[in-house]
């Protein structure tokens, strides 16, 4: 490893290599760092764009880089940044047949509630325990394009930050707050503060054996909707504390649909009714 001007040289499986490789596998390890190894444009650019802190952007040395690479190198002035073997890149990068052009090393954001901005129209998801990273990864990015105020994350679950996540949900989960939390209590907590402040949130939950069609019910005010994980659904805790079960009528021989598809389609109706509100 050797360091030349501004620009880190890295050619052998060193102990910051180390780091990184496991940042990418070893989920301890990646929270314990602080820091977690972006692949792909989009979701780079998005680190960037929404002032995320990008702690090095990774390179192959002797490489020449495009226009889009020189800018996030110029965007992220405070990065390190860091020429790689182009060998040591590509075990970085996640394809097989590709080495990428450039990897952001980006530090995580605080799990705070109060990221989530609050007020009499705010939608938001929580996800109680999934299971899967590319859920996670899709639903979030669902909730960016429909309009969500944030996405929370409830329980023993998947990690929002595991690569395939991150890749699932193309970079939205740079420009929309997500925050993990320990269990139900901790959201009806800070439903409880937001009441007190004259904001009017209601809290649902998703079930196929809800009272209500999710169509026919109000999704139009300050509302937290709760999604049930991919194998169990809610939580009995979660199923005690909402105001409202509301269910997504289907048909055919599919006994119940994935639950970032029925995250998907709340966010969808959410949006439609809102829309049709102004």
């Amino acid at each position: 490893m050797t360091t030349t001007g501004r620009t880190l040289r890295i050619t052998t499986r060193n102990a910051t290599f180390q780091q990184w490789q496991a940042a990418l596998t070893n989920r301890g390890k990646r929270h314990r760092a602080g820091e977690f190894v972006v692949q792909g444009v989009r979701p780079i650019s998005l680190a960037v764009e929404h002032g995320w802190p990008v702690r090095a952007l990774l390179f192959a040395e002797e490489q020449t880089l495009s226009r889009w690479a020189r800018g996030i190198l110029d965007r992220a002035g405070g990065a390190t940044r860091v020429a790689l073997a182009p060998e040591l890149l590509h075990e970085l990068g996640g394809k097989e047949d590709e080495v990428p052009e450039l990897l952001a090393v980006v530090g995580l954001r605080g799990d705070d509630l109060a990221r989530i901005p609050a007020g009499p129209d705010m939608f938001v998801v929580v996800f109680d325990r999934p299971t899967t990273p590319g859920n996670i990864g899709t639903l979030i990015r669902s909730a960016d394009a429909l309009g969500a105020s944030g996405v929370v994350i409830t329980g023993h679950a998947a990690d929002p930050y595991d690569p395939k996540a991150v890749r699932a949900s193309t970079g939205s989960l740079f420009a929309l707050p997500v925050v993990r939390v320990s269990g139900h209590r901790e959201v009806l907590d800070w439903a409880a503060a937001l009441r007190a402040r004259d904001i009017a949130v209601e809290i649902l939950g998703t079930d196929e054996h809800g009272d209500t069609d999710l169509a026919g019910h109000d999704l139009t005010g300050a509302r937290i909707v709760a999604i049930g994980n991919e194998t169990q659904g809610l939580s009995a805790g979660w199923r005690q504390s909402c105001d409202r079960m509301l269910r997504i009528p289907i048909g055919g021989s599919a006994s119940s649909l994935n639950a970032a598809a029925a995250g998907t389609i709340v966010l969808y109706e959410a949006a439609r009714q809102r829309a049709a509100a102004v």
